[in-house]
């Protein structure tokens, strides 16, 4: 009879900027391809059943996916000392076990983008994101109108007291000098 070695998966827990999220990193990709974000329950089913789960917890109030971590967003009211153990360890035996991640996701570039907007989907894919991510988050290219750039902050950011500082002094700065015909920066929460 053979047997069949378990994948070990080492998960450990990071701080973020947002003090209602949790970083939860993994010893590899977990979901490469792109970002999930998961603002409640609902939002979930059907499109991760790993968010789904972690969801079934009554501490949990928001779940995004990407690359090697999973972020989760507490409920106010929660201690993280009470709960990072348990999610990790259920985080790591989720991953162990080979379960799926996400199941569907949505598509983000278009073909029929003018030139602005191709600019400054590759400014925020090359420049933004990878700073964003590194703080449990993300941040996603929604609509460019009038001079006006709306973007969707996920994870950690969303909801984040520094975001909005981030927004204005960092990613409007950026877009408005490689990009003349940006005048703001705008975010929504996902």
């Amino acid at each position: 009879m053979e047997t069949q070695e378990k994948s070990v998966v080492l998960i450990y827990s990071e701080a973020t900027p947002n003090p209602e999220t949790m970083k939860f990193v993994a010893n590899r990709m977990i979901f490469p391809l792109d970002s999930a974000d998961f603002p409640d329950k609902q939002s979930a089913i059907d499109k991760s059943p790993l968010a789904a789960k972690l969801f079934e917890f009554n501490s949990v109030a928001g779940v995004f996916i990407m690359n090697n971590f999973v972020t989760v967003t507490k409920k106010p009211e929660i201690e993280w000392t009470d709960i990072v153990p348990i999610l990790k360890e259920y985080i790591k035996a989720w991953l162990e076990e080979g379960r799926p991640i996400v199941t569907k996701t949505e598509v983000v570039f278009d073909d029929n983008d003018s030139d602005s907007v191709r600019k400054i989907k590759e400014l925020l894919e090359n420049h933004v994101k990878p700073a964003v991510e590194m703080d449990g988050g993300a941040i996603s290219f929604k609509s460019f109108e009038n001079g006006i750039v709306t973007v969707v902050m996920k994870g950690s950011c969303s909801g984040c007291p520094s975001s909005t500082m981030t927004l204005k002094a960092g990613i409007e700065n950026l877009l408005k000098r490689m990009v003349p015909d940006v005048i703001e920066v705008v975010a929504e929460a996902a």
